[in-house]
């Protein structure tokens, strides 16, 4: 038994392997057969044009060897880097902000601790990487800094790309592009899409949206986690890997999809719950077991179960709720 899967994550003790083991041989048939068609779509070049063909080929999964290429063309981090050349390591060796400094080093050791390759004993130890990486940013975007959920986000990034500098510009294009204003100190961004997703849900699943209103819980509660580590931590890691390979290339609303999936899947169970913590365990228990672990078939679902969900709807509903959360001060 692996108790330690391939990016370095401990196995938790009531880890179900047969079920794991059953997934994963039949999601490796998948696996094989993308790498064979990936590796014809780029054909030994390192680019690809934007097209319908990529962006179904995304959906079904970049594998592992060609991850940290095509994450780094579509979301524009190579663009940028290629445009910045030595911009990375003149920031690593500019002077430093001391708060900011000790801001990040306070979270080195709660980031991954059941990751052995984020372990001081590690060798190489990726924390000194990480630390590189978010010290990099907080001096590059200045307005950010440093917020608590970049360590998780940067940390994967580091996993897939084994490549700081890369790290560093995917961050940038996550934070600074993707991600509307999440990670900024007053987090408008991050509070105005939960209530944005509050929103999607009454459309969408109404006998969830009355029951949250009716024991008055409020989203922030259930689904900051999955804003705020873009479902680092909550759902497995190759299901992680599938969700953020789209948002990269399709943006912010893949955040939707997933988030709307989950809920929409599990109504039923849902709806069973009779009180307030009741209501936040079942948003717990959704983040867990074969729906989610399928990871291909679960991207699959994302895309069809919760109906069409265009970016016009969705900025259209982020103009009502900035307001909203604004005037809510």
């Amino acid at each position: 038994i692996c108790r330690v899967d391939p990016y370095g994550f401990e196995r938790p003790d009531d880890f179900d392997y047969a079920s794991y083991e059953a997934f994963f041989s039949r999601y490796l048939v998948v696996l094989t057969r993308r790498a064979i068609k990936w590796s014809k779509l780029l054909k030994g070049n390192n680019s690809i044009q934007k097209s319908l063909k990529v962006k179904r080929y995304i959906r079904k999964g970049i594998p592992n060897e060609h991850r940290a290429l095509i994450w780094m063309i579509v979301s524009g981090a190579q663009a940028n880097m290629e445009q910045n050349p030595g911009y990375y390591h003149r920031l690593l060796e500019g002077e430093k902000n001391d708060k900011l400094v000790e801001a990040i080093k306070t979270d080195m050791n709660r980031t991954f601790p059941d990751n052995v390759k984020f372990r001081k004993t590690a060798d190489p130890c990726l924390q000194h990487t990480l630390y590189n990486v978010l010290v990099a940013y907080g001096h590059h975007n200045k307005a950010v800094g440093y917020c608590q959920g970049m360590n998780f986000i940067a940390g994967y990034l580091i996993l897939i790309t084994k490549n700081e500098e890369e790290s560093f510009w995917l961050l940038d294009a996550l934070i600074g592009r993707i991600l509307p204003d999440y990670y900024s100190p007053a987090m408008l961004g991050l509070k105005t899409d939960q209530e944005v997703l509050g929103e999607l849900v009454k459309m969408k699943v109404p006998a969830v949206a009355d029951l949250m209103e009716r024991h008055g819980v409020m989203w922030t509660l259930v689904v900051s986690r999955w804003f705020i580590c873009l479902f680092i931590d909550i759902l497995p890691v190759e299901t992680v890997l599938r969700i953020w390979d789209c948002l990269f290339y399709e943006g912010s609303k893949i955040i939707f999809r997933v988030a709307l999936t989950l809920i929409k899947q599990h109504q039923a169970f849902i709806l069973e719950a009779t009180n307030f913590p009741d209501i936040c365990d079942k948003f717990k228990q959704i983040t867990k077991g074969t729906f989610v672990t399928e990871c291909h078939s679960f991207m699959q679902k994302i895309f069809t179960d919760p109906g069409s969900l265009s970016m016009a709807t969705i900025n259209k509903l982020r103009e009502t709720c900035r307001e909203k959360v604004l005037s809510q001060g």
